[in-house]
Order: C-alpha cells, then sequence, then structure tokens
C-alpha cells in the first residue's frame, strides 16, 4: 500500500503524506461489533492526569476485536478490510460458517474472499491462529498471547512480526519486533503472518493540528518554564539544565535511570533488547 504524497498548497501540507486507503473494502464498521469510547484525557480512574499532554481529539467509536481467537474449528470468510481509527493496523472482517461476525487484525496478504481458520488443525496460512506447540520453528507470527485464553497482549501494530525460533518443553522461543527473545507457554495461541499496513511507519502529519486530531495536546519545554513550575527552569537566557542530569518535573532523574521494578516475568525473557 503506498503512501499519499500532498501538493504543497500550504507550509503543512507540503511535509504531509497520508495512507492511500487502497486496501480498504469497506468505509462504515459492523454496527453488531461497535461498542462506545469515552474519551479519558489521560486521566485514571481518580480523575487525576495519569499520562500528560493528552485531551481533546476526534470522536472515535470502539471496534470490538477478537483478540482470544477462540472459535476453532469453524472457518470464517473474509468479508471485508476496513479503518480502525483506534490502531495503527487494518481490520478484517469474518463471517464465519454458524454466522457469527467478528473482527481480527488483517495481517499482510490476506484479501476479501480468503477464508481463515483457529484450532491446532488449521493450516499454516497468514490469518489462522494455532498455537505455539502447532507451529514449525521459524514462523512468522504476531497477536500473540501472554497467557493462555486471555487474549492477545503482544505484536499487535501495524507491519509488526515475531519469530518462533525454538520450542523447548513447555516453552516456545519468540523473537520480537523489538530484538528481544522472551519465553512463552507453548499453549498460548499465536496468529500466522505479519500486521499489515507496512507504511504506517512512514506517515508524516505535516503540521501541529493533525497531531491535535489524534488526541495529543502541546508540550512546554521545562527549560522554557520557571524554577516554580520545573527543575530545569528559570536563570538568564537560554540556560542549560544545571544540575547534576536531567530531572522530570517532580524532581526525579530521568534520560537512563532505571525506573523498572523487579517483574515476576523477567525470567521469561531470555535476552533483552537493549543489551546491558
Amino acid at each position: 500500500m503506498p503512501l499519499k504524497l500532498y501538493r504543497p498548497t500550504s507550509p503543512g501540507r507540503r511535509a504531509m503524506s497520508g495512507s492511500s486507503f487502497e486496501e480498504i473494502t469497506k468505509s462504515r464498521p459492523e454496527k453488531s461489533l461497535l461498542a462506545p469510547l469515552k474519551k479519558k484525557a489521560g486521566r485514571n480512574n481518580q480523575g487525576r492526569i495519569a499520562v500528560r499532554h493528552r485531551g481533546g481529539g476526534a470522536k472515535r467509536r470502539l471496534r470490538i476485536i477478537d483478540f482470544k481467537r477462540d472459535k476453532t474449528g469453524v472457518p470464517g470468510r473474509i468479508t471485508a478490510i476496513e479503518y480502525d481509527p483506534n490502531r495503527s493496523a487494518r481490520i478484517a472482517l469474518i463471517y464465519y460458517a454458524d454466522g457469527d461476525k467478528r473482527y481480527i487484525l488483517a495481517p499482510q496478504g490476506l484479501k476479501v474472499g480468503d477464508t481463515v481458520q483457529a484450532g491446532d488443525k488449521a493450516e499454516i496460512k497468514p490469518g489462522n491462529a494455532l498455537p505455539l506447540w502447532a507451529l514449525p520453528t521459524g514462523t512468522i507470527v504476531h497477536n500473540i498471547e501472554l497467557r493462555a485464553g486471555k487474549g492477545a497482549q503482544m505484536v499487535r501494530s501495524a507491519a509488526g512480526g515475531a519469530q518462533l525460533l525454538a520450542k523447548e518443553g513447555d516453552y516456545a522461543h519468540i523473537r520480537l519486533p523489538s530484538g528481544e527473545v522472551r519465553l512463552v507457554r507453548s499453549e498460548c495461541m499465536a496468529t500466522v503472518g505479519q500486521v499489515g499496513n507496512a507504511e504506517h511507519q512512514g506517515v508524516s502529519l505535516g503540521k501541529a493540528g493533525r497531531k491535535r486530531w489524534l488526541g495529543w495536546r502541546p508540550t512546554v519545554r521545562g527549560s522554557a518554564m520557571t524554577p516554580r513550575d520545573h527543575p530545569h527552569g528559570g536563570g538568564e537566557g537560554r540556560s542549560p539544565v544545571g544540575l547534576p542530569g536531567p530531572k522530570t518535573p517532580w524532581g526525579k532523574p530521568a534520560l537512563g535511570y532505571k525506573t523498572r521494578k523487579k517483574k515476576g516475568s523477567d525470567k521469561l525473557i531470555v535476552r533483552r533488547r537493549r543489551t546491558k
């Protein structure tokens, strides 16, 4: 899918690019698979800002995606490839033989009219979901579960693809797009193929307003603030940080300071994405 470039009719248009949407076959979503999506504006359940610089943006509705792929043994036909405003990947609408309808992430190469299926007896082709133990080593997969039956949590964004490196006992070795190698239980489901819409990372927003449509608000540099608002603020003219290392707005060390707490799942990481 090529990117669409615009005529430089304004400074914002000059640097702007976007998706051509050539692969989209249906403009309106399936009503039965829609849900309301309330805006959070970066606030948690206490109403306090947990993520700064969020708010506004275009109104969206949630598409209910089948991340579990638990409809085993029932073939389904791809009837549409659709746009989803809540994710970078495209989604595919499936009509199953028993009349059920579901959305899945659309892998690269999946077309309208193709048949997909889930289960350990499914054919190994893009769009089919199988447990990791049923896949041959070297297979490129996406939409991977971390706990069997919970639903996929890894490798869900555009152009994402992980590789099944080895199977050892109850665990499979998965190389993630970041380069990290991780152990995942062999009974966890994964979908064959790479996530589609690979050109997404080449999209240039071109103007600040387009970032606002996505729900991002402006970010002010700490060095442009006063000392009471940020540790980097104050001084005559443009001043350096002037502290032992950069700080967060709340005075905690930033950039290089380790904040990750010890997790029980650390023992399942075979090789980290960053070498120590």
